[in-house]
């Protein structure tokens, strides 16, 4: 059985979505394409921005990871504005946003009602009033290595509906089949069942 990876890092991964950094041709298999906040370069956002639509080939799945950061060392009104034109971009091409998000819950839950395809925080790992506030505004989790260890996080993800996640490796060197089984197992449903089920979920998003 295959597993899917919704947000990695790795090229080998080919069940997933690879996440493209700059200046990287896209593999051939699927991948989202975005400007993290680090990556932003003040003085040459347009060119970033073209960047992005000229390599938005047939296996690009979403746009991201992009989002708000408060630990990066670039203005937040930047910040902002470069979320916001790649939301715009979502909107036009019709493809889900991987959001990512440090500290900035609440003001990335604003940008929501600029949105007209799903968005999807990655690596999610705060508290479970942060995953119902997101949830309640449409948003999807998507949960990573932290599931394995951190109690807390695994009462989170059990109180999050079936069809509103994903489960992702990031930057973690781990195989994903082992995050599946344990969320089968606090989901108490088959390994099989939550395949199928991230499956629909990825249909569902796709298809706005």
């Amino acid at each position: 059985m295959e597993f899917f990876d919704f947000h990695h890092h790795k090229k080998y991964i080919k069940d997933g979505i690879y996440n493209l950094d700059i200046g990287q041709i896209p593999p051939d298999s699927l991948y989202s394409i975005g400007i993290h906040p680090n990556d932003i370069d003040s003085n040459n956002i347009d060119h970033q921005l073209n960047w992005m639509r000229n390599m938005m080939f047939q296996n690009c799945f979403a746009i991201g990871e992009c989002g708000l950061d408060s630990l990066v060392p670039i203005d937040q009104k930047i910040q902002e504005e470069v979320f916001l034109r790649q939301i715009n971009i979502s909107n036009e091409l019709k493809k889900p946003v991987i959001v990512h998000c440090v500290k900035k819950f609440y003001a990335v839950i604003s940008f929501k009602k600029k949105a007209e395809q799903p968005m999807i925080i990655h690596g999610f790992n705060k508290k479970q009033k942060i995953a119902e506030d997101l949830l309640a505004n449409n948003f999807y989790l998507s949960f990573g290595k932290a599931v394995l260890y951190n109690l807390s996080l695994q009462q989170t993800l059990k109180s999050t509906p079936l069809h509103r996640f994903f489960l992702e490796t990031d930057n973690d060197d781990f195989d994903i089949k082992e995050l599946y089984l344990k969320v089968s197992e606090l989901k108490e449903i088959s390994l099989e069942s939550l395949n199928k089920q991230i499956i629909e979920n990825l249909e569902a998003i796709q298809n706005g």
